[in-house]
């Protein structure tokens, strides 16, 4: 018994073989789009096909994409991300990095503690972007996800544009489980498409801090015309009930679905004073000890949630950047 339990032990901790990707059906597809939408010739094509067939199938990382922590922990989970070391660290950073934030507030209107926060809950300040190759990432979310592989198949496709931009081989690049890539974690297409070079040395490099600071900053105010970063306004403020919430009352929404006139008649009040016309979404976060935490979510806050579409994530985002703006010096804060 203990053999056999050893054998299966080793099988299972064996390398991945190769996958080949290069044989599946869905190769001639990705083959004439990047023939067909970004100029790719044949020898281009060549580099593509003999990438395919070196990725490795790596089926935990699916796993990991359907485990997110913002999918699966509770909010007092994952809010420990908000801690004393995080926030430090993320005042070091305003400190060192002052003239790249100040650069990316006065162009583009988001504060340096937004920039921050974002940073630090990627990749703690750039220190953990990711061991992964980019090429076994999204060719096994691409070809294998049972309910995604849309998305990550047309991010493969961006994935060998973003190389042949960069001139670089397409197996070199090291990311995330989902394929993002640098100290601001942008899929491919974001990274072609918003990527600065914000320190002017000639290379897009999301791995540098100026060049993933201004890039932030970028993406922020061209992403989604919809909620574009409104330069000057919060992303939320604290809430208060005065009576149960009416029956049908949405919290935790993608939007921003009431004015703050109706949300008083309502029985939510905010902590401060807003303009009575202003719409935003109300945010309910479940303690552990049963009770409820509420918040207003204004349009900035949704600029967050297009970076990551889940509540927790732009809830811890916007937190941590509170505290590390009430940490910091004054004048790097602004």
């Amino acid at each position: 018994m203990r053999a056999t339990i050893a054998a299966v032990l080793l099988i299972l901790a064996a390398p991945l073989a190769q996958a080949d990707y290069s044989n599946n059906p869905r190769v001639p597809e990705l083959l004439q789009r990047l023939r067909s939408d970004y100029g790719f010739s044949d020898a281009e094509l060549a580099t593509v096909t003999a990438a395919l067939a070196d990725a490795q199938q790596l089926p935990q990382l699916i796993v990991q994409e359907q485990k997110a922590p913002e999918k699966t922990e509770t909010w007092t989970q994952y809010s420990r991300r908000i801690d004393a070391r995080r926030v430090q660290d993320g005042v070091t950073l305003l400190q060192e990095q002052d003239v790249w934030l100040s650069r990316a507030e006065r162009e583009y209107g988001v504060p340096a503690p937004v920039i921050a926060a974002i940073l630090g809950i990627e990749t703690r300040y750039g220190r953990v972007t990711g061991k992964i190759r980019v090429l076994d990432a999204l060719a096994t979310q691409g070809f294998e996800h049972p309910t995604r592989s849309a998305f990550f198949f047309n991010e493969l496709v961006e994935f060998f544009a973003l190389c042949r931009d960069q001139s670089w081989p397409p197996t070199a690049p090291l990311g995330s489980y989902a394929g993002a890539m640098g100290d601001a974690q942008f899929m491919p297409s974001n990274y072609r498409r918003l990527a600065l070079d914000f320190d002017g040395n000639g290379q897009h490099d999301l791995w540098s801090l100026p060049d993933a600071i201004g890039s932030i900053a970028r993406y922020f105010t061209q992403y989604s015309p919809q909620w574009r970063w409104r330069r000057g306004e919060p992303l939320i403020v604290a809430a208060q009930l005065r009576s149960e919430l009416p029956p049908g009352f949405v919290v935790n929404s993608r939007d921003d679905r009431y004015s703050i006139g109706t949300l008083r008649a309502a029985g939510v009040v905010a902590a401060v004073a807003l303009p009575e016309s202003l719409q935003v979404g109300v945010i309910e976060l479940p303690l552990d000890n049963g009770s409820r935490e509420y918040w207003l979510a204004l349009p900035n806050f949704y600029s967050v949630m297009t970076y990551n579409p889940r509540i927790f994530y732009a809830m811890a985002v916007s937190q941590l950047a509170l505290q590390i703006a009430a940490a910091a010096p004054a004048g790097l804060s602004q």
